[in-house]
């Protein structure tokens, strides 16, 4: 009998060893890329049970005393360590069970430890690719994972940055740290070439549980200067190889039974895009909308957020002088205001409170100015926040330090905070510091639901709930007085917290939106605002929920290229004339290239509002240099034709661009941003500098 166990997709094949449970080779059919190349730096997976005096104590599945049970079927594989050797602990009462099996063909990685020994499981690493080979002719390989509203790409060859620092490792290693960290945050990684060869690991079950990535090089660098690595495969006496892992943190408890995250692996071909079809294959099963979202927030709108107060006592409208904001809104044609800073203390201060500031006025004067504003039919949304208690608050000790997440010390948290305006906040001097709180205690959760109802009672039509992304820096709280288990995930009860809110307002219509929402987070909140400037900005969010609302902030004073980055990526306008401290009339320019842009989506809404955005799937755009030109997006509409459209972000260039679905439907008309009607045309459309065509 082998010892290699052999499955297979459509795009991969893997092979474990039966010896030791390996995984030892995988490779990708559709690039040819040998991923693991060397089979006797194969790995199955790395388990960290700290002991008292010598926390960093490991075990190694590879390094086992005793072959693991071996089970397989048609396409499945199964190992089974009864119990595990560890380097300082000795043998410890642990049954590791890892499963690889293919499923919606896709190679599935799961593992349940069932532990009766003393110690935690702390750290598990799987699964475990231990030698991570580049590809042929590789000239860089780069590691995607999400931040924010879009792709954070970090080198891993020819250069292998260390971000955690010298002090804290061996070898040259990557480790996405706190909120970038959880894979509700973003759900996958991408390891890719310059020509798009690409390897996918992303999760296949809508389940939270913190986990990150793990990377090292060894031996190290060649050249520490600019972090390069060797090219060989080796150097003297020793192997050059990566080593990558997905890394769990389950804390698994004694007599506790725990199944980790399941991850799949696939391969892939192209850019970003062809990565996150991977992931959408099992995501797809569970994409949902929330089932109340207001009517007015599925229409072509666009929003004014506003700040009117912060930390540092700018206290720049009272709330009786609020109606005159939604008069030029209503003048303007822009249907919904963000007011921020409206609460006790300014932006940023006094969380979680949502009393109003009595600086601008009384709670009947904010409740009043609402009604005005919506009496114009303009909504009103309160800018909102509970992730946070602020630490100088007069309540923090007696209130809201036993509701804080806890390290595992016993310790709270502490968020950096942010800096507004003067120079002794600018310079980090008199930061009003950030608490994060725990969603998993019901009493926070209670406090959160009070203050809730507060927006509720205010009249307004919705709340924006700021960072409700995040709880930086944490990742697990250890304080299990909050009623849930050591080092339980601090964003397993982020749904919990959103549907206590919706009891509250289930009689009414009431937007629920969040600040660059998370995948999951779709489910349940109504619209997401995010900040997305940059031509290089990838609209990830938008391609992996085709329907979900997504908002991005329009700013400059002739923000032209923001505003066909919205029809372009199917985003909503927040305009916000000086950093959202200004009133439409400050940046006429831009509302009016606004409204048009609203204008043409609404007259073409059969594609470029109510189509699915497809990203550049199914369409090619060659410039009249016979160039390949990146700024365009496809929209296919509910009867399966298409339509596209084309930027041009030039700031001074007229480009001639040939717009051609690869399906061969004939694209017969374009309109411009800028124009009233649509023109027909019949190969080559011109596009002045800073324009967009919508074509159909």
């Amino acid at each position: 009998m082998s010892n290699k166990i052999k499955l297979e997709t459509s795009n991969l094949i893997l092979e474990f060893s039966r010896d030791n449970g390996s995984l030892i080779r995988i490779y990708s059919k559709i690039s040819g890329w040998d991923i693991i190349k060397r089979e006797h730096l194969g790995l199955s997976w790395k388990l960290m049970l700290p002991l008292e005096g010598r926390r960093n104590n490991n075990a190694w599945g590879h390094l086992q005393p005793a072959a693991p049970a071996c089970t397989e079927g048609s396409g499945k594989v199964s190992f089974v360590w009864s119990k595990i050797s560890t380097e300082f602990g000795g043998e410890q009462q642990v049954e590791v069970a890892s499963t690889c099996e293919i499923v919606n063909d896709q190679a599935v990685f799961r593992m349940k430890i069932k532990n009766r020994s003393q110690q935690y499981v702390e750290n598990v690493y799987y699964p475990y690719i231990g030698d991570l080979y580049r590809t042929e002719g590789c000239k860089r390989l780069v590691f995607e994972h999400g931040e924010y509203i879009g792709l954070k790409s970090l080198e891993m060859y020819p250069t292998f940055p260390n971000p955690v620092g010298t002090h804290s490792v061996d070898y040259p290693t990557m480790v996405i740290q706190t909120d970038h960290a959880n894979p509700p945050m973003y759900p996958f990684g991408l390891i890719s070439d310059q020509v798009g060869n690409g390897l996918y690991l992303g999760l296949c079950e809508r389940r939270i549980s913190p986990v990150t990535w793990h990377a090292e090089a060894l031996p190290g660098w060649r050249k520490s200067m600019d972090f390069r690595l060797f090219d060989g495969d080796k150097t003297g006496d020793k192997e050059v190889y990566t080593r990558f892992a997905v890394g769990h943190m389950p804390f698994v408890a004694p007599d506790m039974d725990y199944e980790l995250l399941p991850f799949a692996m696939d391969a892939f071909k192209g850019d970003w895009a062809a990565g996150i079809n991977c992931y959408t294959k099992s995501s797809k099963n569970w994409n949902k909308l929330p089932k109340k979202m207001p009517a007015w927030a599925k229409e072509p709108h666009s929003w004014l957020q506003i700040h009117i107060n912060s930390p540092e006592d700018e206290l720049r409208i009272k709330f009786k002088d609020l109606p005159k904001i939604g008069a030029e809104c209503k003048q303007y044609g822009v249907d919904a205001i963000q007011l921020v800073g409206w609460n006790d203390g300014g932006q940023d201060r006094g969380n979680p409170s949502h009393d109003p500031d009595p600086r601008l006025g009384t709670f009947e004067e904010l409740k009043q100015a609402i009604a005005e504003i919506k009496a114009m039919g303009i909504k009103l949304i309160l800018f909102a926040k509970f992730v946070w208690a602020d630490q100088s608050n007069t309540n923090f000790e007696s209130i809201y330090k036993d509701l804080s997440i806890k390290d595992p010390y016993g310790n709270y948290y502490v968020y950096k905070g942010y800096q507004y305006m003067t120079l002794s906040q600018m310079a980090n001097v008199n930061t009003r510091r950030l608490i994060p709180m725990c969603f998993g205690s019901e009493k926070y959760l209670e406090i959160c639901n009070t203050e809730f109802q507060k927006c509720v009672d205010l009249g307004a039509d919705g709340i924006l709930f700021d960072e409700c992304l995040h709880h930086s820096p944490t990742l697990c709280c250890f304080d299990t007085s909050h009623g849930h288990r050591y080092g339980e995930s601090t964003y397993q009860f982020d749904e919990k917290l959103i549907e206590g809110f919706r009891k509250i307002v289930a009689d009414r219509e009431f937007l629920i939106a969040g600040e660059a929402i998370y995948d999951f987070q779709h489910n349940y909140y109504d619209v997401s605002y995010a900040r997305t400037w940059g031509r290089d900005h990838k609209p990830t969010n938008r391609y992996m929920r085709p329907r979900g609302e997504i908002m991005t902030a329009v700013i400059g004073f002739d923000d032209r290229d923001m505003v066909n980055q919205c029809l372009l990526n199917r985003y909503i306008i927040s305009y916000e004339p000086y950093n959202f401290k200004g009133m439409l009339s400050d940046y006429p320019t831009t509302v009016f290239y606004g409204k048009k842009m609203d204008k043409l989506r609404t007259d073409l809404r059969k594609w470029f509002w109510d189509g699915d955005f497809c990203n550049k799937q199914g369409a090619t755009v060659t410039t009249g240099d016979n160039t390949a030109l990146s700024s365009f997006s496809v929209f296919t509409a509910k009867d399966s034709s298409q339509g596209m459209v084309v930027c041009n972000y030039d700031g001074e260039k007229t480009i001639q661009v040939l717009p051609a679905l690869t399906s061969g439907a004939k694209l017969t008309n374009y309109r411009l941003i800028d124009w009233t009607d649509s023109k027909s045309f019949d190969g080559w459309i011109e596009l002045p500098p800073m324009s967009a065509a919508a074509i159909y």
